[in-house]
């Protein structure tokens, strides 16, 4: 295979000259050796900048925003990075992405802006101004919100700085951001709507929290690590067995939170289990049946009799006395509990936990959760009020030791919530909070869930599986940076919401941003003469509570897809990671639903994380992390932008330098290959050079068949957001067909041939017509780089981005013209490897030394007719014979299926124009030195070197 790197390289140089008068003419003055300005080194760090600058100065967003007026929409919504930090490979793989789509559509016949977007409320921003020493409990809330969004502002020009060096194209002038006035309003009417329609609630329910946070934590919100936690079975002495169990017996129970145990108020039994009583080594003791032999053996017992056998019903209102505090316990049936686990009788304590709240609500049990919000007892706790409640478990075990009442500890491994930004543990509290609930449009969501396309497919039923088990959103947030709940208080305690105080709370945040909330006091953020039954002497308060970042960033789809002109709902695209199933994709479903009864997206695309090459996670604090701007102003975004296209991005991907590296070296062969086509077209005009394909050579003809399939195939995987796809299939062509094929035998065609020629001219026309089609296709891939190229095409737009994609060409069938030539492929790689044998064997030097003699059989000698082209030309040899069929295959041929191939050394010399060896050299007087075919070329090309003889 040829290298491109070389083709730009001309002949060695010749000492023969041909006579021209008194002046001398080259050979290499007769070839049409191929030139352009085209730089072979991209230069791609400097370049890149210039280009973006251009597009920038020259409005090119705008332009093709112009050019695609009044065309079908194709509108993909960004989900909002977080304004923390510079951009990071995760960044650019999302990015890139959606970038690569817009711009396809946009030269595809679609209208489509893109609009990006910044979430810019929540706690990693207080965190940032911790450590920049900034104390919000000691300043003015409103004045430390300013610094919050001051600092928000500051990383949303960082991170578009880094999104436009990555040849991102976009309103970047007019991004959606939460935190802009307008959106926080939109974010307000949307919070009144669904209060309207009966969405919104204040209740008291555990919820997940986070101490280290001080605020409660949505689903999304929490991830999980491994963490050692006690494992303890505890004994709760009968107090009342209601005739079937006596005093001396004690109900046990299993649980890996012993720091609950002052919130216990009940033990849950299953009513479909059987339950025994047991006398274990003397003492008396109740468990689940299907659990006695794990219990005994977990607990060691020797001797262990049943005494009785009764189901979980008999349990209900029995009561048992609480391990170290004098009060009771009640035994309630719940069919949450299990015999995976424990002992089939589970520790309630229904403030801290969903199903112990669920359980206990129905048995009318107190809500306890004697834990504040930093994560501490409070005085309902007594005996540990102002204990961290993880310090509290050593304590709490060794006070049941001592009574008697613990009888196991030990110690294991699993998997338990972390706050996701704190990374630290959390714990279930109920505390009072605003929720929006989830079950009166739970089943519109699922149905929507069914009308959207998913990729990767199981998509589906993750998204629908979180929806379906979903409890109700609690949206209250116990920080200072955000979007309050725009709720307000009468003098009773009633909250105030109206449709009334939603207007003007949202008018005041349009026009003023929401920090107007805790610059006025409630009296000034009502409407003007507002009253209530509930405040007979006119005095209000308002909420203190915000709402959660992804109740803001959820809203999208009507703050900005609902009120941008240049956009329309739904969106036909989402694209974000994996873990945005939980997060982007989940909120933004549960409000759009409920605000206009449909999703926001037609379509759902998830992509996996950025590893790194042995597979681990990239973060800054593992030290693994590449930066996408340095690579950028090292290598080029353009080989960034090449990687993202060749990765399979629904799983997750890994990158490393040595990976870029690699992906550098794919894009020097994409350059290099189109570099030569260009060079090689500098004299061909496509408006009058271009011949009609009946009029092109075979070989022309298949490689405009290939070149139709590659965009064929290249545009249906455009569509199916396919991008290594369309990476492969182009990769392919160019490596395969046309580099290590066509463009290695064009030099002895569009070098050696005159100007005009009719087989020059076609394969020029091949050239461009390539060049063309794979600038396009590239040119969402490659930007920077195809615009380059576009400048040395004679094309109509001054920017690639402006052109259309190509067209699939509707020629004549060419099933059978391509499976001809892939039979001649298969032939062409037995030459090859003949050829690389001889070479081994010193039989030849350059390919062009070699003589080749073809013993077929009757199959392959009738495709090679059938071909009707010039078989030699194609091989790239000085001399072949195809012999019949019958003929004698010699002893010494290489034998393949098709065909015995003998390889010699060519007779004759070497020409010096067409570096063939020819045993015709000199066959025309005038010009001794050339072989017969370069005579009559230079003869007709140059008629007054004819007759003047040859100087060596």
């Amino acid at each position: 295979m040829a290298d491109p790197a070389q083709f730009q390289e001309a002949p060695p140089q010749h000492h023969v000259h041909i006579q021209k008068g008194r002046d001398e003419m080259r050979i290499k003055e007769t070839l049409n050796l191929g030139k352009t300005k085209f730089p072979m080194r991209g230069n791609l760090p400097v370049r890149e900048k210039e280009w973006e600058k251009g597009w920038e100065d020259n409005h090119l967003y705008e332009q093709i925003q112009k050019k695609n007026e009044g065309k079908p929409t194709f509108i993909l919504h960004d989900g909002p990075p977080f304004a923390n930090g510079e951009i990071h490979m995760g960044h650019a793989l999302n990015k890139i992405s959606k970038d690569i789509i817009v711009r396809f559509n946009a030269m595809n016949g679609k209208r489509a802006p893109y609009v990006p977007g910044w979430d810019t409320h929540g706690l990693p921003i207080e965190q940032q101004l911790t450590k920049q020493g900034v104390d919000r409990k000691t300043m003015d809330l409103a004045a430390y919100r300013e610094l919050c969004a001051k600092f928000a502002t500051s990383q949303i020009d960082l991170q578009r700085d880094g999104f436009k060096r990555l040849g991102v194209l976009g309103d970047w002038d007019h991004p959606y951001v939460t935190l802009h006035p307008a959106y926080e309003a939109e974010e307000i009417r949307v919070f009144g709507k669904m209060f309207e329609k009966g969405l919104i609630y204040k209740g008291k329910k555990p919820v997940f929290w986070s101490p280290s946070s001080e605020s409660t934590l949505a689903e999304a919100e929490v991830e999980y690590h491994d963490v050692k936690s006690p494992s303890i079975f505890v004994a709760f002495p009968v107090v009342d067995g209601k005739g079937l169990l006596d005093k001396d017996t004690s109900f046990i129970i299993w649980t890996t939170t012993p720091w609950t145990m002052p919130a216990n108020e009940a033990i849950a039994a299953n009513p479909r289990f059987d339950y025994v009583q047991v006398d274990a080594d003397g003492k008396k003791y109740v468990v689940a049946a299907g659990r006695l032999d794990y219990v005994k053996e977990t607990l060691g017992w020797k001797t262990v009799s049943v005494l009785k056998t009764f189901k979980g019903t008999d349990l209900e209102y029995m009561t048992a006395k609480h391990p170290f505090y004098d009060r009771t316990s009640l035994l309630i049936l719940g069919n949450h509990v299990t015999l995976d686990e424990g002992t089939g009788l589970v520790h309630t304590a229904p403030g801290h936990g969903t199903d112990d709240f669920n359980v206990g609500m129905k048995y009318h049990l107190p809500i306890l959760s004697p834990v504040d919000a930093q994560g501490r007892y409070t005085k309902e706790a007594p005996g540990f009020e102002g204990m961290f409640y993880d310090d509290a478990n050593k304590v709490i075990t060794d006070k049941m030791k001592a009574n008697g009442t613990l009888l196991k500890l030990s110690f294991f491994t699993h998997s338990y919530p972390h706050d996701w930004r704190t990374k630290k543990p959390v714990i279930f509290r109920a505390t009072t909070q605003w929720f929006a609930s989830i079950d009166p449009i739970r089943q519109q969501i699922l149905d929507e869930i069914d009308k959207i396309t998913y990729l990767p497919d199981w998509g589906k039923t993750r998204l629908y599986n979180m929806i379906k088990d979903r409890g109700d959103w609690v949206i209250s947030r116990q920080r200072a940076w955000g979007v309050p709940l725009p709720i307000f208080y009468a003098e009773n305690g009633d909250p105030i919401i109206t449709p009334e105080t939603i207007k003007h709370v949202a008018d005041l945040f349009g026009k003023y941003g929401s920090n107007v909330w805790f610059k006025r006091e409630a009296k000034d953020l009502l409407p003007e003469g507002f009253t209530h039954p509930s405040s007979p002497n006119g005095k209000f308060t308002k909420e203190k509570d915000i709402m959660d970042v992804w109740f803001d960033s959820g809203s999208s789809s009507q703050a900005v897809l609902n009120q941008r002109p240049e956009l329309s709902y739904p969106a036909d695209l989402y694209l974000e990671g994996s873990d945005q199933y939980r997060g982007w994709f989940n909120a933004s479903i549960i409000i759009a639903v409920a605000v206009t009864g449909h999703a926001p997206y037609r379509q759902l695309v998830s992509q996996g994380f950025v590893m790194d090459d042995k597979g681990h996670k990239m973060s800054k604090s593992a030290g693994n992390g590449i930066s996408p701007t340095d690579v950028a102003n090292k290598m080029g975004a353009d080989i960034i932008r090449l990687w993202v296209a060749s990765v399979d991005a629904s799983a997750d991907v890994p990158v490393s330098m040595g990976i870029l590296q690699q992906t550098a070296e794919s894009y020097r062969k994409i350059r290099n290959t189109m570099r030569f086509m260009l060079a090689n077209t500098t004299d061909f005009d496509p408006k009058k050079n271009t011949l009609p394909f009946g009029e092109l050579g075979t070989v022309d003809q298949y490689l405009m068949l290939r070149l139709n399939e590659v965009v064929r195939a290249s545009l249906d995987a455009y569509k199916a957001y396919d991008f290594a796809k369309v990476f492969k299939t182009i990769n392919a062509f160019l490596t395969n067909e046309l580099s290590a094929f066509y463009l290695d035998f064009a030099k002895d065609v569009v070098y050696i041939e005159a100007a005009d020629a009719p087989q020059r001219r076609a394969m020029q026309t091949v050239m461009y017509a390539a060049l063309s089609a794979l600038t396009r296709l590239l040119t969402p891939i490659l930007p920077y780089t195809m615009e380059e190229v576009w400048t040395f095409l004679k094309e109509d737009t001054d920017y690639a981005a402006l052109a259309d994609m190509p067209v699939v060409q509707q020629y004549p069938d060419s099933t059978e013209t391509l499976a001809q030539w892939d039979e001649f492929m298969h032939f062409r790689n037995e030459v090859l490897k003949s050829l690389e044998e001889a070479r081994n064997a010193k039989t030849i030097g350059k390919s062009f030394e070699a003589a080749v003699t073809v013993y077929p059989n009757a199959h392959l000698a009738k495709l090679l007719g059938d071909l009707n082209t010039n078989v030699r030309q194609l091989l790239i040899v000085s001399k072949l014979t195809v012999e019949s069929p019958e003929a004698q295959r010699p002893a010494d041929a290489d034998s393949y299926e098709d065909a015995a191939i003998v390889v010699t050394h060519a007779p004759g010399d070497v020409c010096p124009r067409c570096r063939m060896t020819r045993e015709d050299i000199g066959v025309d007087p005038d010009y001794p030195e050339l072989c017969g075919r370069c005579a009559k070329i230079v003869a007709a090309a140059f008629p007054e070197t004819k007759k003047t003889g040859l100087e060596a």
